[in-house]
């Protein structure tokens, strides 16, 4: 490293961080190396020039130290401290921040324990929903203050990417020939599909300075809370980008992991925030173009290694799959308060149209945004009228609409005790021209009304005398599939999942 060599640099953080040199930790990556001691971190750039960067010079490596400096303290202002500078003094000895000619530059940072990092958490089985609702909500407060590029149109943005794919392709043998030549055909189809839509995006402010690398393993859990950090600093046009896009690394990640489940959650918080269904349909394509370039790095580095050969070729399976034809479809759970409606409708979601799976809309939900409060806010009785609850049914059924309309698929999940409500959301597939299917969930009276007196920071707002009042008013349920949901959860849920299974099934009624 500029003609010191990389030891007595390390040797001296190490020092600045209050240990030896032997007893510091060092990480290695293509573009850095990371010196972790005692509670602190520094991160050096490596001296390298590739396609996509160039780390040439000691002045742009601390041109490009101060630039992630910047971009990171938009979401880890705690974890990220400052740019620290290597001199050589006039005496011929190294400092750090001296008067002397620039050798190094140094991102200092915080440090935090691997166990701490998202990829370990799902792996170990620690990923809960709750993590995932936290994440989506700073995910979507991150978007919404990013800066705004007018600079390129949405499809302009994706088709240099699809570029950069397609080259990144062309530099490994280790995959599939005839299977990468049909992704990239699946994916300049898809842009061409997309191409009014994402345009669109880019005029209504959709395109921003995002992350740019957010999977698993640039978020940590600090202080409790989901962090997003190591953003991506050393292209400006791979990172600003569409905010769906930016969302779909992790989404993707997800999925791959086989967290299918959690990935849908995060995508339903993240719209519950920001309201933006009408770039649903592009999620596929997103998740597809993002596994792609996973598939085409793992490749090209592979060598001989038969493991990351076979995930390249996981990752390149997963984005022809995200391409494949989407069965749209709209599937209803209704069902008495207390009877599940809400973890049923979740457990389906990503078994419904294509990757990450339906965009759930749930009336509570909609009645609490209606009124301008969070999901887990109380109510009072006003809000339940019935023109207000009228209000609530006719949007579910016409955002239902306009989502399947525009190639999604979706699950909708209210009480649908009434026959005019349960007529109208089947509609709603019928003016999409999708099959529609409807579960009715029942249970005993004291089933339900013991269920909703446990409930703690639901979005529900019934109680036992709402449910008593529903039992007096309930008409017999047909025209819907009825299912029991007297049994734990698991097993009703199983139950929901084989008949919507069964119904997608080539052939079936």
């Amino acid at each position: 490293m500029t003609g010191c060599g990389l030891e007595p640099i390390l040797a001296l953080l190490a020092e600045a961080a209050g240990t030896r040199r032997q007893d510091a930790r060092i990480v290695t990556t293509h573009i850095s190396v990371i010196l972790l001691a005692g509670k602190t971190a520094f991160k050096l750039k490596r001296p390298v020039r590739l396609p996509y960067l160039d780390f040439s010079t000691s002045e742009k490596r601390l041109a490009a130290c101060e630039r992630e400096l910047w971009l990171n303290r938009r979401t880890a202002p705690a974890l990220y401290r400052r740019v620290r500078r290597v001199t050589r003094e006039a005496d011929g000895e190294l400092a750090l921040d001296g008067a002397g000619v620039l050798v190094e530059a140094v991102v200092e940072m915080g440090r935090f324990g691997d166990d701490a990092l998202f990829d370990r958490i799902a792996t170990e089985g620690r990923l809960t929903p709750a993590l995932i609702t936290t994440l989506a909500q700073r995910i979507a407060a991150f978007h919404a203050g990013a800066h705004i590029d007018e600079r390129r149109g949405g499809a302009e943005t994706m088709a240099a990417v699809l570029a950069i794919n397609a080259k990144g392709f062309a530099l490994t043998d280790r995959l599939p020939a005839d299977d990468v030549v049909a992704l990239n055909a699946a994916c300049e189809a898809a842009l061409v599909r997309h191409r009014r839509l994402l345009d669109r995006r880019g005029r209504e402010g959709r395109i921003r300075r995002c992350h740019g690398d957010l999977h698993l393993r640039n978020i940590c859990l600090l202080d409790g809370q989901p962090t997003l950090f190591d953003a991506l600093e050393f292209d400006e046009d791979l990172a600003t980008t569409d905010v769906l896009y930016d969302l779909a690394f992790v989404l993707m990640d997800l999925w791959h992991r086989g967290l299918a489940s959690l990935a849908n959650r995060l995508m339903n918080r993240y719209l519950d925030e920001t309201g933006d269904e009408g770039g649903l349909s592009l999620l596929p394509f997103f998740m597809a173009v993002r596994a792609s370039v996973r598939a085409h790095v793992l490749a090209v580095q592979a060598g001989a290694d038969a493991t990351v050969i076979a995930e390249a070729r996981a990752y390149l399976a997963l984005a022809g799959r995200c391409l494949a034809p989407p069965v749209i479809r709209l599937v209803a759970v209704g069902g008495l308060s207390g009877s599940g409606k809400s973890t049923v409708a979740a457990a389906l979601a990503d078994r419904v149209g294509p990757p990450p799976g339906a965009r759930v809309l749930a009336s509570d939900r909609i009645r609490k945004r209606r009124f301008g409060v969070v999901a887990e806010a109380r109510l009072p009785p006003d809000a339940y009228r019935s023109a207000v609850s009228e209000a609530v049914y006719a949007e579910q059924a016409s955002r239902a609409a306009a989502i399947l309309k525009g190639g999604h698929g979706v699950v909708v999940e209210a009480v649908f005790d009434r026959a005019p409500d349960r007529e109208r959301i089947a509609q709603a597939a019928q003016t999409a021209q999708v099959p529609f299917q409807g579960i009715w969930l029942e249970a005993q009276p004291q089933t339900l009304m013991a269920r909703v007196e446990a409930r703690r920071g639901d979005p529900s707002d019934a109680t036992a005398a709402v449910v008593r009042t529903q039992l007096a008013q309930a008409e017999a349920v047909r025209d819907w599939t009825r299912v029991s949901a007297e049994a734990d959860a698991e097993t009703v849920c199983r139950r929901a999942c084989e008949i919507v299974d069964a119904a997608a099934r080539p052939g079936a009624a």
